[in-house]
Parts: C-alpha cells; structure tokens; sequence
C-alpha cells in the first residue's frame, strides 16, 4: 500500500488495556483491603468509555481531558461494585494506570520496522498528549510524532479528528492510513478519506468472541509485524 503515514488507535491495537487495568485494580485494591471480580471491573469502566465520549461528540457533555473523563466513569463503576472504600489517591492511581498499559508482544517490533521505512509514524488517539507520551515511552512504543483527538478538542469518531491528523502532517487524507482494531474508528477514518488498516485483536480477553470487522478496510494485517511487512515489502 503507498502511503505517506501510518496512525495508530492505541487503547485496544498497541496496547492490551484490559490485563494492564485489571492488574491495577488488583493491586490497588489490594493494598486497601478489598476483594472483588477485578475483570469485571474493569469490563464495566470500559464499557462506559464509547457512550461517555460520543456524548461529548454530540455537544451533549463539554469536552474534558480523557484523565477526567476516566475519573468520572470510575466514580461510577466503583459505586455500582461497592468498592466506595478506595480514596481520592486510589483513584488518582487508577486513572494513571492507562498512562502505564502494557503493550502487545508484536507492537514494539512492528514500530520500529516502520521507523525504518519513509512511512511516518503516530499515534490517533482519544487519549491527551501527556497520557500519549508516556504510555508510548513506559511500553516502548516509537513513533514520529505523538498526535490525540486532544488537538482537535474532540474525540473519535469526530470526523475533525481525523482531519486534523492529515493537517498536522501535512499529507492528503488518502494518503494517510489509519490503524485499528475496532471497526467504527476505521469506518469514521474512512468517511473523512483516510485509508484504513485493520488489525484484528482480542482486546476483552482471550475467551471473549471477536467483533464484528469493519466493512471494506484498504488493509487487514495479523499485528502490527505483518503490517509493517504489508507497508514496506520487506521480510
């Protein structure tokens, strides 16, 4: 595929969110004397994530930082699993913990191999600079330059977020190819006339059944190793 950039969704295709966050919950918990279905708690903050922000695309909730935004979900989930005994500090923790997640065993090479080539490399993410650049420097994750929906005072799905990423680089939207796992991202990517990539991944554990894939994506690579293969022709 001839492109002149590659953006990379984060939460869910570089990264594996749900072990990372399950295992701070643990912890944290932990340290605070309390037991409860960790996975499920963190199943029930993610799930609060897509309604929460396309609210904030609709005009129907201000545009916050993700940090805040995160903070606020948890609130929510932590009352529903009774588990009101974590304090403001707990929680602050908590929030970070998405600046800390883990990476996916192939992300860190497939980076790098794309460093290599002319396609530039960043990030497109609903996550704010700040989270962006340290999550990318805690997991290993080497890009170009970091770019988030935070830019555009958005989130993805917003058409202008995805606009903005072919601004910022200076390149044509049809030339610019966005990376990710989930469907409605490459569909929105698509619509505002970027290319699409699609990499499908377990992100809601090993034993959850996979999503649906996008209609018609330009690309569908097995990681982010066999994508970089797909963009430079090389073994």
């Amino acid at each position: 595929m001839d492109v002149d950039a590659a953006v990379f969704d984060v939460f869910g295709t570089l990264t594996d969110w749900r072990s990372s966050v399950t295992g701070e919950l643990a912890e944290i918990g932990g340290r605070a004397g309390l037991h409860a279905d960790w996975p499920a708690v963190t199943d029930a903050w993610r799930r609060r994530y897509r309604p929460t922000l396309r609210r904030v695309v609709a005009g129907e909730l201000p545009w916050r930082p993700l940090d805040d935004l995160h903070r606020l979900m948890l609130d929510r989930v932590l009352a529903e699993h009774g588990l009101d005994a974590l304090t403001a500090a707990h929680r602050g923790d908590l929030v970070q913990a998405w600046h800390r997640l883990r990476p996916w065993p192939d992300a860190p090479e497939g980076l790098e191999r794309l460093h290599r080539s002319p396609v530039l490399t960043a990030t497109l993410s609903n996550g704010g600079v700040g989270l962006l650049t340290r999550l990318a420097k805690h997991a290993g994750l080497r890009f170009d330059c970091i770019l988030s929906a935070e830019l555009a005072k958005s989130y993805k799905p917003d058409p202008r977020v995805y606009r903005m990423a072919a601004e910022l680089l200076d390149v044509e939207p049809r030339r610019l190819l966005m990376v990710a796992c989930h469907p409605e991202d490459l569909e929105a990517a698509a619509a505002a006339g970027l290319r699409t990539a699609f990499i499908p991944r377990l992100e809601w554990g090993p034993d959850a059944e996979p999503g649906p894939p996008p209609s018609d994506p330009d690309l569908v690579a097995t990681d982010l190793i066999d994508l970089a293969r797909a963009l430079t022709d090389s073994p």
